[in-house]
């Protein structure tokens, strides 16, 4: 056994013997952005709901997804790496999951695959923007597809739907899409929808943030 799995292995006894709160990181500490963006989701999110993961990676968020809506369900997700698309099919099988779809695509064109039914009544949208883990850091998410995808989504959601999004400034590239989605959430009409920013102020200068739209 290498260190690393022993010390993934204690992690796992403490939180499963330790009454940790729910609202928290692997740690016991404040959640990270992507806990964050899966609790919101959790709360929201039903069995037969339908959901879009706008950036599959390795599929983890589209098998949490699968797993809130259920069954009833529909998921639709979206990469525009063979890598990711490929180990998202593989995780979602290896579950069990049928009733998540996964495309070769980029996100800001998921309105040509998400059936038109579908669009309006969206409860859930989750993208988690930077690189894929584990591949070339070279190749991220684009401001301009990244705000083609987030206008989209807003659209494709249903009222009371969410949108939420893990943002990375630190990376090369990242805080000009921080910037730029900041500046499209602020002009969102607030009558129509709610937008929050959740972030850490005392760690390093560039921590990852959740974006959250409320679509009223």
């Amino acid at each position: 056994m290498t260190p690393w799995a022993g010390l993934f292995i204690d992690i796992f006894l403490i939180l499963m013997t330790t009454d940790f709160p729910q609202l928290c990181s692997t740690t016991g500490g404040l959640p990270s952005a992507v806990r964050w963006a899966h609790l919101l989701m959790k709360d929201r999110l039903r069995p037969g709901d339908a959901a879009v993961d706008g950036t599959a990676g390795n599929g983890h968020d589209t098998l949490f997804l699968a797993h809130l809506v259920g069954k009833e369900g529909k998921v639709w997700a979206f990469d525009i790496q063979e890598a990711a698309v490929t180990e998202t099919r593989r995780r979602l099988a290896a579950a069990g999951v049928t009733q998540a779809v996964v495309f070769h695509a980029g996100h800001e064109i998921m309105t040509n695959y998400v059936p038109q039914e579908w669009q309006g009544k969206l409860k859930g949208i989750m993208l988690n923007l930077g690189y894929l883990p584990g591949s070339d850091k070279i190749l991220t998410t684009q401001v301009e597809t990244t705000l083609q995808a987030v206008r989209s989504a807003v659209e494709m959601l249903a009222p009371g739907g969410l949108l939420t999004l893990a943002v990375y400034p630190g990376h090369e590239g990242g805080a000009l899409e921080q910037s730029a989605i900041e500046a499209w959430a602020s002009s969102l009409p607030t009558r129509e929808y709610e937008a929050q920013l959740i972030r850490p102020i005392n760690r390093w200068s560039a921590p990852p943030e959740c974006w959250v739209v409320w679509k009223r």
